[in-house]
C-alpha cells in the first residue's frame, strides 16, 4: 500500500513501514531518472520504523469535485464507511476528526458522524478559526513519463490538497499535484502533497511536497496561501534526498515544528526541527528517534511518536526546549497523537490486535511541569481506522485580552497584563 501521491507501476508499502510513517517517495533530485527516484522511494519508506507489527490498510487517499485536478478517475464507486464503535462511557471535548476507509469522520462527545464519503480522503487539519477541515484527497490516472529514454505509462496516484467546512458544505479542492510536462504538455506525472497544517491566521497551509515541479526538488517543507495561490519553498536544510514530513505550527503562529528525516546506518533517524517564519532560520528541537509533533493549546507542551527498532510510543516534550518529559505508552504500538483542547487529555492511534483504534490519555499535572498518566482508555473500539492519517483536535484560539475602561473620573486603568 502507498501513502498519498505515489506513482509506480505498482505502488507498495514496505514491511519497514507498516504503519505509513516514514517520509513518502520519490522524492525527486534534479536531473535523476524515474527509475531511480523509485527505487529512493522504496529506501526511504523504511527509514523510520524497524521490525514493527503489521498495519491493515488505510486509506489511500481521496476524491473530490470541483477546482484543480484532471485525469480519468479510475477509484472505486465512492460509498459511506461503516461507523467507528466509539466506546460508549467515553466521552471528549470536541470536535475530533479522523479517517476511516478513506472517509472522514467528526467525534464530538461520544458520537461519530461522517463528513465525506469519496472513500479516497486522509490526513485531516482543522482551521484555527473551526471552519474548515483541510486534507488530503488522491485521485488515480493514467499517467505517461520518460523513463531513461523511453516513454512508458504509468498508474498514479496524485494528491489534492481539498478543504470542507464542519457540517460538510462547501467541499474545495485547492492544489492539484497532477503534472504535465514533454513535448505539447502531454506527458503526465504528479508531485506529492502531504501533511497540511493551518498556520493561526486561517490563510498559510504548511505542507511537505516536491511540487510544483517534482524533477526540481524533493519532498520538503514549503508555504501554501490560500488567498493568493502561492507555493513557496522554506529552503530549510534537508539530508537529500530524504526530505522532511510532519509540519505543526505552534499556537501563536511564531514557530513551526517539521520532521527531517535522516538515516543512520540502515535505520531511520527523524528529528524534530523548528523553524522561524520571522527570521527563516531553522535549528533542532530533538535528536534522531522522534517525529509527528503537535503542540498543546497553551504551546507549552509538544505531544510526539518516539521510534525505536522496536516500534513506536506516544511521548510528551517541554516546547522550550524539546527535553522528554513523559513517556505516555511503552507498547511500540502507539503513533499519531492529538492534544485535547484543555490539555489535559492525548488521543492517539494504537494497533490493537489487527485493528487501528484510537486511546484516550488523561494526564495529571498539566498545570505545572511534573507529567504523569492518570489512566488510558479506548475511545474506539475495533473499528479499523486509517493508520497513514493522524487524528486532529480543534481547539478555539485563546481570547484576546480587552483594556479596562477609563475609571469615571477620567484617569485611566491599566490593562491587565497577559503571560507571554
Amino acid at each position: 500500500m502507498s501513502r498519498p501521491g505515489s506513482g509506480t507501476r505498482s505502488p507498495r508499502r514496505t514491511t519497514g513501514d507498516p504503519y505509513g510513517l516514514a517520509a513518502a517517495g520519490p522524492f525527486v533530485a534534479p536531473l535523476i531518472s524515474v527509475i531511480g527516484l523509485v527505487v529512493v522511494a522504496l529506501l526511504s519508506v523504511a527509514l523510520v520504523t524497524g521490525n514493527v507489527p503489521f498495519l491493515p490498510r488505510g486509506a489511500s487517499g481521496s476524491g473530490g469535485n470541483n477546482g484543480p485536478g484532471g485525469g480519468t478517475d479510475t477509484t472505486q464507486t465512492p460509498s459511506p464507511s461503516s461507523p467507528p464503535v466509539v466506546a460508549p462511557d467515553v466521552t471528549i471535548q470536541g470536535p475530533l476528526v479522523y479517517a476511516k476507509s478513506g472517509n472522514l469522520w467528526i467525534q464530538t462527545g461520544n458520537e461519530a458522524r461522517q463528513l465525506t464519503t469519496t472513500g479516497r480522503d486522509s490526513q485531516p487539519a482543522w482551521s484555527p478559526d473551526g471552519q474548515w477541515v483541510y486534507f488530503i484527497e488522491t485521485r488515480r490516472t493514467r499517467g505517461r513519463f520518460s523513463v531513461t529514454g523511453t516513454v512508458s505509462n504509468f498508474d498514479l496516484h496524485y494528491p489534492i490538497l481539498t478543504r470542507i467546512h464542519p457540517d460538510g458544505t462547501g467541499r474545495e479542492a485547492l492544489l492539484s499535484g497532477l503534472y504535465t510536462t514533454g513535448p505539447g504538455n502531454k506527458w503526465t506525472w504528479q508531485w506529492f502533497i502531504l501533511d497540511p497544517a493551518v498556520a493561526p491566521n486561517n490563510r498559510t497551509i504548511a505542507l511537505v511536497t516536491d511540487g510544483p515541479d517534482p524533477t526540481q526538488r524533493n519532498v520538503v517543507l514549503q508555504l501554501y496561501d490560500v488567498t493568493t495561490k502561492k507555493l513557496t519553498a522554506t529552503g530549510v536544510r534537508e539530508n537529500s534526498p530524504l526530505g522532511h514530513q510532519d509540519p505543526a505550527w505552534r499556537p501563536d503562529g511564531k514557530l513551526l515544528l517539521y520532521v527531517m528525516n535522516g538515516r543512520d546506518g540502515t535505520k531511520g533517524a527523524p528529528a524534530i526541527w523548528r523553524y522561524d517564519p520571522a527570521t527563516k532560520k531553522a535549528r533542532a528541537f530533538t535528536g534522531p528517534g522522534y517525529m509527528q509533533p503537535t503542540y498543546s493549546a497553551d504551546g507549552r507542551f509538544v505531544a510526539a511518536t518516539k521510534t525505536n527498532t522496536l516500534g513506536t510510543d506516544v511521548v510528551v516534550l517541554d516546547a522550550r526546549n524539546g527535553s522528554e518529559l513523559l513517556r505516555v505508552t511503552s507498547d511500540g504500538r502507539s503513533w499519531g497523537p492529538a492534544w485535547s483542547p484543555d490539555g489535559t487529555q492525548l488521543t492517539f492511534l494504537r494497533l490493537n490486535g489487527t485493528s487501528v483504534d484510537l486511546r484516550l490519555a488523561t494526564l495529571d499535572g498539566t498545570s505545572g511541569y511534573d507529567l504523569a498518566v492518570k489512566k488510558v482508555e479506548a475511545l474506539t473500539e475495533f473499528s479499523g481506522l486509517d493508520g497513514t492519517s493522524r487524528p486532529a483536535w480543534y481547539y478555539p484560539p485563546p481570547p484576546t485580552p480587552t483594556p479596562a475602561p477609563a475609571s469615571p473620573t477620567g484617569s485611566e486603568t491599566p490593562a491587565a497584563s497577559v503571560a507571554p
